[in-house]
């Protein structure tokens, strides 16, 4: 099945680490998918479909910037970045959906119910991966950052290195939720961008 979905183009590809805990081996199209708690695995997500030809948008995060999305493998010149569509997000995001493989929705609470609803249609119609930064009720999957380790510090001392995420992987489609550490560096973000970002609000522990 997983071979058929690649050969037919119903799956993106993802990078090797995420390949093994999710369901294909990919992101699905047509699938809506609630990320939380770091930008690293977001960006995660983003890295190797956009170097294989993918074109993303991320809306309404205003943090992100091209280069912290560079440094974690994303190619920037098929990415688009909408940090404010203030009170158009759901029209601009329904837009991105009909033209983009994969477009990111950070705070999707802040739309009303039936409005979540037809992203989640327009995203399964046009064949789009719709990654909402945030909670997403009845999401396909549901890939949650609900640990972090840092490596390079001893005693309080030195110079973070790398990290490491405990990944949740949930959802509807996922079948029994399953938790795996992953190392997302090299390329990945920064852990200087980790750091700053761990316990953002809106997005569980923000990495």
């Amino acid at each position: 099945m997983t071979t058929g979905d690649r050969a037919l183009g119903r799956m993106l590809p993802v990078r090797a680490e995420l390949a093994a805990i999710l369901p294909g081996g990919g992101l699905r199209r047509g699938s809506t998918v609630a990320v939380r708690g770091s930008t690293a695995l977001l960006l995660g997500l983003l890295s190797t479909a956009t170097a294989a030809g993918s074109w993303a948008a991320v809306v309404g995060l205003p943090g992100l910037g091209l280069v912290a999305a560079a440094e974690a493998g994303v190619a920037v010149q098929r990415l688009a970045l909408v940090p404010r569509p203030r009170r158009e997000t759901a029209a601009v995001t329904a837009a991105l959906l009909d033209g983009l493989d994969l477009v990111v929705l950070a705070g999707p609470d802040s739309l009303a119910p039936a409005q979540a609803r037809k992203l989640e249609v327009r995203a399964r119609h046009r064949g789009s991966v719709l990654l909402a930064f945030g909670a997403w009720p009845g999401a396909d999957l549901q890939l949650s950052c609900v640990d972090i380790r840092w490596h390079g510090l001893a005693d309080g001392h030195g110079q973070l290195t790398g990290s490491e995420l405990l990944v949740e992987v949930g959802g509807r489609r996922a079948g029994r939720p399953r938790r795996e550490w992953l190392s997302l560096d090299g390329p990945g973000a920064p852990p200087e961008l980790e750091a700053a970002e761990f316990g953002g609000a809106g997005a569980g522990l923000a990495v």
